[in-house]
C-alpha cells in the first residue's frame, strides 16, 4: 500500500473510528490471491469487544461505499484488535500494557525484560524479575531510551495481573495476522447493494 493510498485511508477513517470510542491503530491493504484485503486494527482503554467491532466494521463500510477509496475492484474489509505480542509505540500504548511482561530493545544496546507497574510522561517504573530465586528488583525506564518494545505472551499468567479484561482469541497476532473478527466483502461498489442482500437471505 502507498503512503498516499495509507494516509488517505487513515484521514477517511480515524474519525469514525475514534466516534466509536477506538483508537485507529493501523490500516494496511494487503494482496490475498485474486482478492484484496483491507485491514483495520483498533483498540482502546478497555479493550474491543465482538460488538463494538461490529459497530466499527458497519460504519466503515458504509464510509468506504461512499467514496472512491480502495477504487472500483473487489476487497475485504477485516477489523481487528491488536494481538497478544503488539508492538509499543505510542504513549497510550505503554498505559494500557501496565502490569504486562515486555521486552525492550534498548538504544544503549541489549535487550531486558522486564514487567510495567507504572507509566508517566518521563518513562516507565518496571519490575525486573529475579533470577535463580534472587528477588525481582525496580528501575526506571525513560521514553527515549527505548528503540523497541514487545508485549510478551504469559501462558502462566493470571488474571489478577491483567490491567484490563481482554479475551485473548479476540486479538491479532499483528496486523498481518488479524484475526477476522468482523469481515466485510466488498465487490465492485456497483454490485455492493445486492451481494450484501444475498448474505442476508
Amino acid at each position: 500500500m502507498s503512503t498516499t493510498q495509507s494516509e488517505r485511508l487513515r484521514e477517511l477513517l480515524e474519525p469514525l473510528v475514534a466516534s466509536q470510542g477506538l483508537d485507529l491503530e493501523e490500516v494496511a491493504v494487503d494482496t490475498v490471491g485474486r482478492k484484496r484485503v483491507l485491514r483495520v486494527v483498533v483498540d482502546s482503554d478497555a479493550g474491543a469487544d465482538l460488538d463494538r467491532i461490529a459497530d466499527v466494521s458497519r460504519a466503515l463500510s458504509a464510509k468506504l461505499d461512499e467514496t472512491d477509496a480502495m477504487g472500483a475492484g473487489a476487497y475485504d474489509l477485516e477489523v481487528g484488535t491488536p494481538g497478544a505480542e503488539r508492538a509499543l509505540t505510542e504513549y497510550r500504548h505503554f498505559v494500557r500494557a501496565t502490569d504486562r511482561l515486555v521486552k525492550f530493545q534498548l538504544h544503549e544496546g541489549g535487550d531486558l525484560v522486564a514487567r510495567i507497574r507504572a507509566v508517566d510522561e518521563a518513562g516507565l517504573d518496571l519490575e525486573v524479575p529475579g533470577v535463580k530465586g534472587r528477588k525481582a528488583t525496580t528501575r526506571k525506564l525513560a521514553f527515549p531510551d527505548i528503540a523497541k518494545a514487545r508485549v510478551q505472551v504469559e501462558f502462566n499468567r493470571k488474571d489478577s495481573d491483567t490491567s484490563r479484561a481482554k479475551p485473548a482469541a479476540h486479538d491479532a497476532d499483528d496486523l498481518d495476522d488479524a484475526d477476522d473478527l468482523s469481515d466485510t466483502d466488498h465487490a465492485d461498489h456497483a454490485d455492493h447493494t445486492n451481494d450484501k442482500k444475498e448474505e442476508e437471505a
